[in-house]
C-alpha cells in the first residue's frame, strides 16, 4: 500500500511540474532572435529602437555607417528611396528599414513572404523609438516587395 500511494503521490507531483512547465511563456524557451542594425553613430533614436527589440528578446549588433555609405547599403539591399527612414537592419534574409515595431518583424518572420522586408518610411513620432507611444502619429508599416513597391503591412492609428 505505502508503494501504491507512493505512485500515485509521485503521479501526481510529475503532472503538477509539467502542467506548471507548460504554462511558460513559449519566448523563454526559444533562442533570441540576432538582428543586424546599421545605423549613425550620433542618432539617439536609433539607439532608443535597438533599446526596444532587445527588451522584446532580440539579440541585437550593430554597426556605424553614415551619409553615403549608409543609403548604399540600403539601396544595396533593395529599399528604395522612398521607403528610407534612419537606420537600416537584417534579419534572417530581410531587411528592416526605420522603426519598425518588433511585433510586425515577428510576424514578418512567422509569415515569411517573397519580399525584401519592413519599411517605416521616416520618422512618425511615436513609432517605436521616436517618442511616447501614447501621443503617437498616425503611420503605416510597409512590406517591400522584390520589384521595390511597397504594400501596407500593418497600421498604427493616432494616439
Amino acid at each position: 500500500m505505502t508503494q501504491q500511494a507512493f505512485s500515485r503521490r509521485g503521479f501526481i507531483v510529475a503532472g503538477a511540474a509539467l502542467g506548471a512547465v507548460a504554462g511558460l511563456p513559449v519566448a523563454a524557451t526559444r533562442a533570441p532572435l540576432e538582428i543586424h542594425v546599421m545605423k549613425d553613430p550620433n542618432c539617439g533614436c536609433c539607439s532608443a529602437w535597438i533599446e526596444i527589440l532587445e527588451a522584446d528578446g532580440f539579440k541585437v549588433s550593430t554597426e556605424t555607417s553614415f551619409g553615403t555609405a549608409l543609403s548604399r547599403y540600403k539601396t544595396e539591399n533593395g529599399i528604395p528611396a522612398r521607403m528610407a527612414s534612419c537606420h537600416t537592419a537584417k534579419i534572417a534574409g530581410y531587411m528592416i528599414e526605420g522603426h519598425v515595431p518588433a511585433a510586425d518583424i515577428r510576424a514578418l518572420l512567422e509569415t515569411r513572404p517573397d519580399a525584401v522586408g519592413l519599411s517605416v518610411p521616416g520618422m512618425p513620432y511615436g513609432s517605436p523609438g521616436m517618442g511616447p507611444e501614447d501621443r503617437r502619429e498616425a503611420y503605416d508599416v510597409y512590406l517591400i516587395g522584390r520589384d521595390g513597391g511597397a504594400t501596407v503591412f500593418s497600421s498604427y492609428p493616432a494616439a
